[in-house]
This record gives C-alpha cells, structure tokens and sequence, in this order.
C-alpha cells in the first residue's frame, strides 16, 4: 500500500511539472536548438585557435634564438712561413649561439596575422552556415507538431459530431422508428476516430521527443506550443553565406599581399658567440671563446618566377568565388520566388475553405434533425459529417502551410 502511494505520488509530481512547462515560441526552439547543437561547440575552439595563431605570428618580431655546433676534420690548413709560428689543427671544433632580431620584413609578419585572422573568420562564418541549416529542421518539427494540434482539435469535433447522432440515434431505435444496425453504423464510425486520434497523439509524442532532442528539454504529452503570428516575407537575402563569401574573398586579398612581400628585402640584426678551435684569431690554434654582430641583409628574387602564375590562380579563385556566389544568389531567389507562389495559393485556398466550410456546417445541421426524424439513414449522416470534419481538416492545413512556407521564406532569404 505504502509502494502504491509512492508511485502515485510520483506520477502527479511528474505529470504537473509536464504541464507547468512554459509554451515553446518558433523563436525559443530556434535558440535553444542553436545552443544545444554539437557544432556549437567549436565556436570557442575556432576562437582560441585563432588567437593562438595570431600571437605566434606576432612573436616573429621576438628576438630569435638559435643554436649549432660542428666538428670537421680537413685535408690541409693555413700555413705559415714564419719562423715560430703555429701550425692549425686539421680538426677543427665550433659550437655557437645566435641572436636574430628582425628589422625589416617587407610585411610578412603583419601579413601573416592578418591572415591567421581572416582563416578564423571563414571558420566561424563556415560554422554559423552550418548551424542556420539545423532552423529548417527545426521549423519542419514545430509546423508538423501545430499541424497535428488541429488535426486532434478537428478529430475531437468530429467525436462530438458523432455522439451527437448516436444519441438521437438510440431514441430512435428505442422509439421504433430506426433500426439497431444504424447505431452500430455510428459507433463502428466513432471507433475509427478513437483510432485516428491513438495515431495521431503517437505522431505527435514521436515528433515532440526529436524536438526535445534538438533543444536539450524533455517535451512531455502536454507540452505547448504557441502558433507564430503570420509575418511577411521578405525578398532581401540576408544569409551568412553572403559573409561567408566576403570573408574567403578577404583571404585571398591577404595571400596576394604576401606574393609582393616574397620578392622584397629583409634585414636583421644578429649577434653570435660561441667556442671553439680556431677562434676568430687564426693564428692562436687554441680552444677559446669568440663573438661578433651585425647586420644580415637578404634578397630573394626565385619568387619572382611563380609570381604571375601565383597571380592568376587566387584570380581564378575570386572568380570561381563570385561564380559560386551568383549561383547561391540565382537558386536563393528562386525558392523565395517559389514560396511567394506557394503562399499566394494557400491565401486562395483559405478564402474559398471558409465558404466551403459555411456550406458544410448548413448540410450538417440539416443532417442532424434528418437523422432524428428518419428521413436519412445514419451512414448519410456520417457521410456529412465527415464532409465537414475534412472542409475544416483541409483549413487547419492551409493555415499551417501558409505559416510555414512564411517562416521557411524568412530562413530562405535570412531575415
């Protein structure tokens, strides 16, 4: 008895925080989905990556410290004709150290930072691409979730529809003047929409369970959600892989600045000190320490070979790059001008669904005293019945198509 009431317990506490969840907006599961979505965690690693390679770029101003040795032996050394004078060793030894202090690099350092940073905006921006795709999928669940809300909304009329009938039906049979078969004509029917309706709540629990999985919170039977209000539909297009575009566009700006800085001179200051045998005195053949600094000036010119081709190839990928983006542009314009379309038809189609409805609901209420006072058969009855259930079956969809192809029209264009 005690286990018993536990498990009641148990079962209220989690039926009511069900039912005290907060309506779900199209907005929230939006975020929420973006927030939760695995990708999103590479934001913040694309982020420090970056940073890192930025400040590793900027250290090429550091002063560079490098050392060496070597040991050698050679076949003949300096003599010297004088009398006392002291005869080289053939093996000769050297370890040294070495400062490096950039002066001037053409650009190099600036550009390669410059280039760490746009690589990481094309990363971030390819992220948020990937991350917007994950609305469509969102919106599908939320519309498919608002669609069958109706539907179990129309199913629910239609029972009452139905009992409505039985119950005169059952005076009638019980008065004489209907037969026992009509009533069990409407309770076959009234069985159907009970199965309709297990249907429909096993879709809806199966779509609310993946919607849960996307925004990281269990959805339970009673879970709300708010239909969106009907919103325009934009034609300017918005999307981030117009940014993305700008931003790959800006990589190949900085990559052809360095192509000039490849051929450009570059000059250090060093300092060495090492020890070794000989030192800088050749004629002392002893082990001893050594130093000497200056200034190292370079200038290679083999880039200057590849450089026109180098040229044409990041030309050839701004223009493949613009190509890429007209397409995107081209089929976005499109599938915003194939929605207007889409939209257009079901703002017919709700104007005439309204009449169609009206009509219906009129046979309908004629039907019922028909059916009481014999003069149609029950089957005639459901007949019309389920004329009016689909009549507004087929509203309740339109409206949801509208509202979706609306939304769908915003995510299209990015607004």
């Amino acid at each position: 008895m005690k286990h018993s009431v536990w498990i009641f317990l148990l079962c209220g506490i989690q039926a009511a925080a069900q039912t005290d969840q907060p309506p779900l907006t199209l907005d929230n599961c939006y975020e929420l989905a973006r927030q939760n979505y695995p990708l999103i965690r590479q934001q913040e690693l694309i982020a420090k990556t970056g940073a890192y390679n930025i400040e590793n770029a900027g250290k090429g101003y550091l002063p560079q410290l490098a050392f060496s040795g070597q040991g050698t032996y050679q076949s003949d050394v300096v003599h010297f004709p004088l009398p006392g004078a002291p005869e080289l060793s053939k093996d000769q030894y050297k370890v040294q150290a070495e400062v490096t202090q950039t002066i001037y690099d053409g650009g190099s350092i600036k550009y390669q930072k410059q280039l760490s940073k746009a690589s990481t905006g094309v990363q971030q921006q390819q992220l948020e691409v990937n991350l917007y795709a994950v609305r469509d999928r969102v919106s599908q669940l939320f519309f498919g979730i608002l669609l069958i809300d109706d539907q179990l909304e129309q199913n629910e009329l239609r029972r009452n529809d139905l009992q409505s009938g039985m119950r005169r039906t059952e005076g009638a049979v019980k008065n004489g003047t209907a037969l026992r078969s009509g009533l069990d004509e409407l309770k076959a029917e009234l069985l159907n929409v009970e199965q309709s309706r297990i249907q429909l709540a096993a879709t809806r629990k199966s779509y609310l369970q993946v919607l849960g999985l996307y925004i990281n919170r269990p959805l339970g039977d009673s879970a709300i959600l708010v239909r969106p209000a009907v919103t325009a539909m934009p034609d300017d297009i918005r999307r981030p892989e117009l940014s993305l575009y700008d931003h790959q566009k800006e990589v190949y700006s900085i990559q052809e600045k360095q192509l000039r800085v490849n051929y450009l001179p570059k000059i250090s200051a060093f300092a060495q000190g090492g020890y070794g045998r000989p030192t800088l005195n050749i004629v002392d053949n002893s082990f001893g320490f050594y130093g000497l600094g200056g200034i190292r000036f370079s200038w290679a010119l083999g880039s200057l070979y590849t450089n026109k081709n180098n040229r044409q190839i990041l030309r050839m990928n701004r223009q493949d790059l613009d190509v890429q983006k007209e397409t995107f542009l081209f089929n976005t314009k499109l599938t915003l001008t194939r929605q207007q379309i889409e939209a257009q038809q079901y703002r017919e189609l709700i104007a005439q669904d309204g009449e169609i409805i009206d009509l219906r609901t009129s046979v309908k209420k004629a039907a019922v005293a028909q059916l009481e006072n014999g003069v149609i058969t029950p089957d005639d009855y459901i007949t019309r019945v389920n004329a009016e259930s689909l009549a507004r079956q087929n509203r309740s969809i339109h409206e949801i198509q509208l509202l979706q192809v609306q939304y769908s029209s915003r995510n299209t264009s990015g607004n």
